[in-house]
């Protein structure tokens, strides 16, 4: 993934320099690479080619990536450090933050595009991008976005909480994940229980974020912990406690172990470890 989002960019085009260091800068900061790898896990999973999926793997990740340049803007989070790196703007300033994150987003749709290119039938790939047009979107990303900055004003209902999670975490898991399947020729069976699976484990995800904001090594989270109680955040251990979000997180992962089961999926064992991983994760 790292070779592929290296060479993702429009190095050809007339690009401004600093932009194109700025987008780099924050796409090439490291990180799981969670959501390409569930696409090109998922591709795999129904038989289908790393090579094809790559395109689309990239396009996730550009729009993780640009929402994560924006969330950590003085206007939203005020962080200085993601991945233990200086924020993007810190380095490139707040106006070049926001247009990089801009770029990384409109250029994620011309990277899901080119999965044409790579053999995959235009039909799929229409709905792979509508897709992200949804899921990243107002109903999506953004939306749990919103809701989680509403909710720093007062958040009395673990649903509400729950809203954010799906909606800013686990939408994004259910795009890599469908996607990734559609670049394969899953069902539509095959694609309900990947949603149901990337559902549960972004809630999990989540979640586990919460508990390592508590309880995380900030040398190996690469950010200071306890931001969310000094950002007045209402999180997971704050409705339920620390034991019981953690038992939430076993809950979660097991159910969505159960729905990879039933699709129908010619191996799903790599998820099934990624799905394990999550739950261990200690950053």
């Amino acid at each position: 993934m790292e070779s592929h989002l290296q060479n993702a960019l429009p190095t050809s085009w007339q690009v401004p320099d600093t932009l194109q260091q700025s987008m780099l800068y924050s796409l090439m900061a490291g990180g799981k690479r969670l959501r390409p790898v569930f696409v090109i896990a998922a591709a795999e999973a129904l038989g289908g080619s790393r090579e094809a999926a790559a395109p689309v793997a990239c396009a996730v990740e550009m729009v993780h990536t640009y929402s994560l340049v924006h969330d950590d803007l003085p206007a939203m989070d005020n962080d200085d450090y993601r991945r233990g790196k200086l924020t993007n703007h810190k380095v490139y300033g707040e106006a070049m933050a926001i247009l990089a994150g801009d770029a990384l987003l409109t250029h994620a749709f011309h990277s899901a595009a080119g999965a044409l290119q790579t053999g995959v039938p235009a039909e799929a790939v229409v709905a792979i991008i509508s897709d992200l047009a949804e899921y990243a979107g107002p109903r999506g990303m953004v939306g749990g976005q919103v809701a989680d900055m509403q909710g720093e004003q007062g958040m009395t209902e673990l649903s509400q909480l729950q809203y954010i999670h799906l909606h800013k975490t686990a939408d994004l898991f259910m795009f890599s994940l469908t996607s990734g399947a559609r670049t394969a020729g899953a069902t539509e069976s095959q694609l309900a229980a990947l949603r149901q699976f990337g559902s549960d484990i972004g809630l999990a995800f989540q979640i586990q974020d919460d508990i390592l904001d508590v309880i995380g090594d900030e040398a190996k989270l690469g950010k200071k912990t306890q931001s969310d109680s000094k950002l007045q955040k209402v999180t997971y251990p704050y409705f339920i406690g620390l034991e019981e979000s953690q038992r939430e997180v076993a809950r979660l992962t097991a159910s969505a172990k159960t729905s990879l089961q039933q699709a129908g999926l010619q191996d799903s064992s790599r998820l099934e470890e990624i799905a394990d991983y999550l739950v261990q994760r200690d950053h």
